[in-house]
């Protein structure tokens, strides 16, 4: 298949039990994600799953390789294989692949002809911000912009993953959710005495959207209040990269700034995978591990309420839930998702 620049786009096929619509999928799957840490991808295989497809990554000669997880002769899943000489070899006949997805070996029958239908499908693949992206069926790059990661005055810190049993929306609406900071977070940064949210705006640029969010609620975890100045006004900025991904960009006293790129991969309709990595320009001699031990517990907390949410899904349609104006973020949210053609009774 070829796109309209000329570019080979990568074969489209719904996965077997797919737990999207048709319609959801296909638009879904035009998206790029991220799947693994770079750091985790080497020479051995590893398995990985998006939109419900089941994928293999791995290192060939220093190239990351993305595939689906399945050899064409049998069956079986590449990943309980090996890579050798750059090439993956399938554990149950040795059938071997090169990085392009071509079988070079059919041990079997050395000197025979290789049929032309013994080719993986192989997916595109780019490391960035500490992370390895693909997409099911689009080769046009689209990975969100995170400036802090590539500045020298920033410390880069990248949690471990961590998944979730719900869905990439209802995960990616609670990272853009304001009002939830004094009942959710109340043991990392959260305070029930200061509930209000103050009026915002929320504004759109191009299929991005950004929110500045002014108030008093401190992002010092607790114990550590009493280093912003009093009366000191914290501005949170969100910027929204459809259809599961979002920055944020809380600026600190003293000139300090701290980025957040939360990036919710679909690994099914209602289980998600999370990939946040984070950038800051003070405290860089601070224990690395202190910032993921803390990220990690504000996951847990906003993790338990995904999980519980009814519906599971994000509805699109503004009338299936009540919204305040302090939903302003997520009303724009789900009007965007819309406008990318997923369907009301939105299954992610």
């Amino acid at each position: 298949m070829i796109s309209e620049n000329n570019k080979p786009i990568t074969e489209v096929q719904l996965p077997r039990e797919c737990t999207f619509t048709r319609q959801d999928w296909e638009v879904l799957a035009a998206y790029w994600y991220p799947i693994a840490r770079a750091s985790d991808v080497t020479e051995k295989p590893l398995a990985a799953k998006l939109l419900d497809v089941k994928l293999v990554c791995y290192r060939s000669n220093g190239k990351v390789v993305i595939a689906r997880d399945l050899c064409f002769h049998r069956g079986a899943p590449l990943s309980m294989g090996w890579v050798e000489n750059g090439e993956i070899v399938c554990p149950y006949h040795g059938f071997r692949y090169n990085c392009e997805g071509k079988c070079t070996s059919v041990p079997a029958h050395p000197d025979a002809k290789i049929s032309p239908k013994l080719k993986l499908i192989v997916y595109p693949a780019v490391e960035r911000y500490g992370l390895i992206w693909t997409s099911l069926s689009s080769s046009e790059e689209q990975i969100p912009v995170f400036p802090g990661w590539e500045d020298p005055d920033f410390l880069n810190v990248l949690p471990p993953s961590f998944d979730i049993a719900g869905s990439a929306g209802r995960q990616l609406e609670g990272f853009l959710d304001v009002s939830h900071f004094a009942y959710v977070h109340t043991e990392t940064f959260g305070d029930r005495n200061n509930t209000e949210v103050p009026q915002y705006t929320v504004k759109r640029e191009g299929n991005e959207l950004l929110a500045e969010y002014w108030s008093t609620v401190s992002n010092y975890g607790k114990g550590q209040d009493s280093l912003a100045p009093e009366g000191f006004q914290w501005l949170r900025e969100f910027r929204v990269f459809p259809p599961f991904a979002a920055s944020l960009t809380v600026y600190f006293p003293n000139d300090g700034k701290l980025m957040i790129l939360n990036c919710a991969s679909p690994v099914s309709a209602r289980y998600t995978r999370l990939f946040s990595p984070i950038s800051r320009n003070f405290d860089k001699d601070a224990p690395v591990e202190d910032t993921i031990k803390f990220n990690l517990q504000v996951f847990q907390e906003d993790r338990e309420m995904v999980e519980a949410q009814t519906p599971e899904d994000l509805p699109l349609d503004l009338q299936a839930e009540a919204h305040i104006p302090a939903d302003r973020t997520s009303i724009a949210y789900r009007q965007l998702l819309t406008e990318l053609g997923l369907g009301r009774s939105y299954t992610a």
